[in-house]
């Protein structure tokens, strides 16, 4: 297991380098190195309230980016969610303010997320502690598309 975490790490480094921005791609990067994700966007009052309800699994190397119009307290549960989740809360910057790790699957306790942002990433429960994602991680993508980002497209 260890092996083919590895394999995928790097593989995941080398690709975050390589490609362009794109709407079906998140790419991070932070002191642990970098990583690219294959995402489902979740933009709308439908998409959001569905989000990866009753999905029984989800390939290692993609997510969903919940995005919201405008920064705001945000919250999650995981009512009729099948799969362990890790949910990364993302400012305007494109930089990562809080994690929740291995939100457990329907559960209905409200995840709190903090105040003032504007995006959600959710990928595999237990994949950012095991590839070292942490706050302050940063973010690129299409909607990040404020100048002042850290990453911009």
């Amino acid at each position: 297991m260890k092996i083919r975490l590895a394999l995928c790490l790097a593989f995941l480094g080398q690709a975050a380098g390589a490609q362009e921005c794109r709407d079906d791609t998140v790419f991070l990067k932070g002191e642990w190195g970098q990583a690219r994700f294959a995402v489902e966007i979740a933009d709308d009052v439908e998409e959001r309230a569905q989000g990866l309800m009753h999905r029984e699994s989800m390939p290692t190397s993609a997510g969903m980016l919940f995005v919201y119009e405008r920064p705001q307290t945000l919250s999650f549960w995981m009512r009729n969610t099948l799969i362990e989740l890790d949910m990364l809360f993302i400012d305007a910057t494109g930089t990562v303010r809080h994690i929740h790790h291995s939100a457990q699957p329907l559960d209905e306790t409200p995840i709190f997320g903090g105040d003032d942002l504007t995006h959600v990433l959710e990928i595999n429960g237990g994949l950012a502690k095991a590839m070292g994602i942490a706050p302050g991680t940063v973010l690129r993508h299409p909607t990040f598309s404020n100048p002042d980002t850290e990453w911009p497209c």
